[in-house]
C-alpha cells in the first residue's frame, strides 16, 4: 500500500514520534509511507508530497515539532481545493491517509470522506479536548511544562510576596489548567467550563494573607469566560476554521490588573504561550504516539477506515470520526473539585 501521513493544526510534542511510528509500521508491512507537507495544504494546488525513507524518520523520536510541517489550512472552504485534494490523492495512488491532528484536522477528513477519501485519524492536541479519547498527543508534555513553570514561579512569588498569574492554553476546555495546576500546586484555577467569580478570587487571596500565606499562584485558561475581558466575538482576526487569536484577549494581563486594583496586592502575569507546544515530548507522549501511529496503519490494512484511534483507559479503541467531530471533551468537574481541595 501507499499510505499518506500528515500533521495538521497546532504543533505538539509527540508528532514526530507518531510520524516515525506510521513510517516504521509501513516499512514492516512492505508499504510505502508518503509524507504530506504542511497538513492539508500539502494536498492543495499541485500538492507537496514525498516518499519517506528510513533515514527520514531516524533520530526523530525525541524531537518536538513535526518534520512534515503543519498548517491550519481548511480545503473544505473551497470546492476547487476539495477537488485538488482528491485529485492529488488519486494521482499519488494513496490507498489511505493517516491524518494526525485535532478537531479541525479531523473535521476536514470527515468532510472529505463523503467524497471518497480513505483515512484513519490520530488524535493530537495539547488541549486534550477531542471527544471519545482519554488522551491526545501533546497533552502530557504540555502539562509537564506548566507544572515545571509553576515550580519556578513559586520561588519568585514567595520572594516578592506577590500574586502571580499564569496564563495557559485551553480554548474551550480547561484540561491543561486543571491538570497542570494540580501538578504544580496552584492556589486557584480558572477554566472555561466554570464561570469566573472575581469576588470569590479576591476573598480567597485575602484569606490566604490572613492565614500568613503571603503569595499566591493563579492558573487561568486563555479561553476563560470573564465579563471584564474582551469577548471572543470582538476579535476579528480568525484562522481558516473561524477560531480567534486568543492571545489577543490578554486574559492573564486583564485579570492581573483587576486583582491588583481590587485587593491592593502586587500582581504579575506570565503567559506560557507556545512554550507549552515546544521542546521534546515526554516519555508518555512518545509511548502513546508510537502506539497510535502503529495502530493507525494496522487499521488501514484491516480496512477499518473513517475512524480515529481513540484511547480508552490503556486500550486503543477505533471510534468513527463522524461521532467525534464537533463534540468537545470538557473537563471532568470532579477533577476541578479535587483541585479546590488544595486552595
Amino acid at each position: 500500500m501507499r499510505i499518506g501521513v500528515l500533521t495538521g493544526g497546532g504543533d505538539a510534542p509527540g508528532l514526530n514520534a507518531a510520524i516515525r511510528a506510521v513510517a516504521r509500521r509501513c516499512f514492516d508491512l512492505h508499504d510505502e509511507p508518503i509524507g504530506i507537507r504542511n497538513g492539508w495544504a500539502g494536498l492543495v494546488g499541485d500538492g507537496d508530497l514525498r516518499p519517506l525513507a528510513p533515514s527520514d524518520v531516524s533520530g526523530i523520536l525525541h524531537l518536538g515539532g513535526t518534520v512534515l510541517g503543519t498548517s491550519r489550512t481548511n480545503p473544505l472552504k473551497s470546492p476547487q481545493q476539495i477537488e485538488q485534494v482528491l485529485s492529488n490523492v488519486a494521482r499519488e495512488g494513496l490507498d489511505a491517509v493517516v491524518a494526525i491532528g485535532g478537531d479541525d484536522t479531523l473535521s476536514v477528513a470527515c468532510g472529505l470522506e463523503g467524497r471518497g477519501l480513505r483515512f484513519v485519524a490520530v488524535p493530537k492536541t495539547v488541549d486534550n479536548d477531542i471527544w471519545d479519547t482519554d488522551y491526545c498527543i501533546g497533552f502530557d508534555s504540555a502539562v509537564s511544562i506548566v507544572a515545571e513553570a509553576l515550580d519556578r514561579l513559586h520561588t519568585t512569588a514567595s520572594a516578592h510576596h506577590r500574586v502571580l498569574i499564569t496564563e495557559v492554553m485551553g480554548r474551550d476546555a480547561g484540561w491543561v489548567a486543571v491538570v497542570g495546576g494540580l501538578a504544580g500546586g496552584a492556589d486557584f484555577i480558572l477554566i472555561p467550563e466554570v464561570p469566573v467569580d472575581l469576588d470569590a478570587i479576591c476573598d480567597h487571596l485575602h484569606r490566604r494573607r490572613a492565614q500568613g500565606k503571603d503569595f499566591s499562584i493563579i492558573v487561568v485558561s486563555e479561553g476563560v469566560v470573564m465579563p471584564e475581558v474582551v469577548s471572543k466575538e470582538a476579535i476579528r482576526e480568525v484562522d481558516d476554521f473561524g477560531h480567534v487569536r486568543l492571545d489577543r484577549r490578554g486574559v492573564g494581563e486583564t485579570l492581573s490588573r483587576i486583582i491588583e486594583d481590587r485587593t491592593g496586592l502586587e500582581t504579575r502575569v506570565t503567559v506560557l504561550g507556545h512554550l507549552q507546544r515546544g521542546g521534546s515530548p515526554s516519555a508518555f507522549d512518545r509511548l502513546w504516539a508510537t502506539r497510535l501511529g502503529v495502530a493507525a496503519v494496522d487499521l488501514v490494512h484491516e480496512g477499518r477506515l473513517g475512524v480515529m484511534v481513540g484511547v480508552q483507559g490503556n486500550r486503543i479503541q477505533p471510534v468513527p470520526v463522524r461521532d467525534t467531530v464537533g463534540r468537545m471533551k470538557t473537563v471532568d468537574l470532579s477533577l476541578y473539585e479535587l483541585a479546590q481541595v488544595f486552595y
